[in-house]
């Protein structure tokens, strides 16, 4: 007997259905992000760049009769060149040397095979290896291959000096066209970076050796520079940042209200404070609520302890050190530490991140546009944030 069963992806229609929608929705077009001005640019340019090469190549082809002045293809060329100019695919040298070295192999091709069947695939096949080796992939240009070989009067070095006529022409116009339009053209390449920071110098969550292991696993041709792509995952990194702490205020995080104690307090006063709020920092206030200082739980035990009589001649002898033979402190305005860094509570809690790695800062007293005290930030305050957001 047959225990055998298929497996439900193979035998439910409901599923078969499911996976068939799938698939045919990947033939529908996808949303093209772009302005109507950007449009209109795009129309204009690739309208002009065609017009000036007819022009010009009429005029080319009236004065070195007979042959073929214009070629199809460059009207797919213009297309490149005005309409994605950051493309690796439309960059001059990628339209220049595809369209000029597709022309040369289609008439060196067309010269040695006559049998058209073979001369045409071999004609493309060899001129997109090319271009892959000389790194000018250009699409355009395999058309310029296959009509040298299907069409017996472009079998001639003519042909390819209209080519490259044209092609020159056709650069020219769109270098200038582009730069009229803000567009730059040829494309910036990829600057040396660190990879650790965008050009806004906010960190980044990938360096450049990231990037470059995840093209690499892709394997294949990006019609994208690798600087665009870069700059767009920064813009990207950018976007998710402030979408989850961008906009994450001090006032949303800060402890309010805040202890504190005036500058002639008594360090037993200021301990006592502290265990009665369980608080490991106090602000020192005056009278109009405005930040003089900050003492912490650590700064009161060091005071304890320089405070303790020397026992024993090791003691005594440390005890004659400058710093450990010192006046002690008996109120906290002799022991605070002033002045204070502090941050306002409109403030950004992202920008407290510099100011906690300076000199091991625990606590940030948090003022008002008046700069009274209103609240306090401790890291552990801002890494129970970052923590938060990271697992959002």
């Amino acid at each position: 007997m047959n225990n055998t069963t298929a497996t439900p992806a193979t035998t439910d229609p409901a599923s078969r259905r499911t996976a068939l929608i799938v698939w045919l929705r990947r033939f529908w077009p996808a949303i093209m992000p772009i302005s109507g001005k950007e449009r209109m640019r795009m129309l204009l340019g690739i309208c002009l760049c065609v017009g000036v090469v007819t022009i010009c190549a009429h005029w080319w082809g009236m004065r070195h009769p007979p042959g073929l002045w214009m070629v199809a293809s460059l009207a797919a060329s213009s297309v490149l060149v005005i309409a994605l100019p950051s493309s690796p695919l439309a960059q001059p040298w990628a339209v220049l040397g595809g369209s000029v070295l597709s022309a040369i192999l289609g008439v060196l091709v067309a010269s040695l095979v006559s049998e058209v069947m073979i001369a045409a695939p071999l004609a493309v096949g060899l001129a997109v290896l090319c271009m892959l080796l000389l790194r000018c992939l250009h699409p355009p240009g395999a058309s310029l291959a296959l009509l040298a070989v299907i069409e017996p009067a472009m079998r001639s070095g003519r042909f390819i000096s209209f080519v490259l006529f044209d092609v020159l022409v056709l650069i020219i116009v769109a270098i200038v066209f582009n730069r009229l339009a803000g567009r730059a053209y040829p494309h910036v390449k990829l600057a040396e970076t660190t990879g650790s920071a965008d050009k806004q110098g906010k960190p980044s969550p990938f360096t450049a050796s990231d990037l470059d292991e995840a093209l690499k696993s892709y394997n294949g041709v990006l019609d994208i520079s690798r600087a665009d792509l870069e700059k767009l995952l920064h813009t990207a990194a950018r976007a998710a940042f402030q979408r989850t702490l961008g906009d994450l205020r001090c006032e949303d995080i800060m402890s309010s209200p805040v202890h504190t104690v005036l500058e002639d307090a008594t360090l037993a006063e200021a301990w006592e404070k502290m265990e009665e709020f369980a608080v490991k920092a106090l602000a020192i206030v005056d009278d109009t609520q405005h930040v003089i200082g900050i003492v912490s739980t650590t700064d009161l035990l060091h005071a304890q302890f320089a405070q303790d009589p020397p026992s024993g001649f090791g003691e005594k002898l440390r005890s004659w050190i400058p710093w450990r033979g010192a006046k002690k402190a008996r109120t906290v305005g002799a022991l605070m530490s002033s002045p204070v860094v502090q941050a306002r509570m409109d403030q950004h809690v992202m920008d407290l991140v510099p100011m906690f790695s300076e000199k091991s800062r625990r606590h940030i007293p948090i003022v008002d546009e008046g700069g009274r005290l209103v609240g306090i930030i401790s890291q552990t305050d801002v890494i129970r944030t970052l923590a938060a957001a990271l697992t959002a």
